[in-house]
């Protein structure tokens, strides 16, 4: 160890990697911890990522059958163990396509159930959508109406205070001819 600190340390050549004292973890955490600091060394560097475990598969049957289990009587003693070893192979091939059906049954009713549900969910935002666009017709016909009323009361109002304002000057010019007449000038401030 020290020998290789020595070709490290001479002088004029670069020392590459720097000497870094042995850590030994204690606890899991601790690991994780000094696994974490060493990628974070040099992050350019990729990580390594294992791949997960590969499922199980049992092996395929065989295509050709070479010792072919017999009834006739006589068997060795040998031969039960060979029956017993094929019978467990093929019950455990059986349970693994049971499963695989299963699982791939399972897949199709998830994926129907997706479907189904998306549906449902638009749907729903269909008639909502409709609700509301409904909803917005109905205020923006109610403020057309509310604004061509409002028109038609201005016209009116412009109509009947243009005619009004003109009968009101008639009038007054009439009052005051006839009020002229009643008041003495002094009062009126007329000389």
């Amino acid at each position: 160890m020290a020998a290789h600190t020595q070709k490290n340390n001479k002088p004029g050549k670069s020392g590459g990697k720097e000497a870094q004292p042995l850590i030994l973890p204690k606890t899991p955490a601790e690991e994780q911890r000094l696994k974490l600091e060493r990628l974070m060394r040099n992050p350019d560097k990729a990580a390594p990522i294992p791949e997960g475990p590969k499922e199980w598969a049992p092996r395929a049957p065989p295509e050709f059958v070479r010792d072919v289990m017999g009834s006739s009587a006589g068997a060795g003693s040998g031969e039960f163990h060979v029956y017993r070893h094929l019978r467990r192979r093929e019950y455990q091939r059986q349970d693994f396509l049971d499963k695989i059906s299963e699982k791939q049954e399972k897949d199709v009713d998830y994926l129907q159930k997706l479907e189904q549900n998306k549906r449902a969910a638009e749907e729903r935002t269909a008639k909502r959508r409709k609700k509301r666009e409904k909803l917005k017709q109905k205020k923006l016909l109610a403020k057309k109406a509310k604004m061509e009323d409002k028109d038609k009361d201005d016209g009116d109002m412009d109509s009947n205070s243009s005619g009004e304002e003109e009968r009101k000057e008639e009038d007054g010019e009439e009052e005051e001819k006839e009020d002229d007449a009643e008041t003495p000038s002094f009062i009126m401030g007329r000389k």
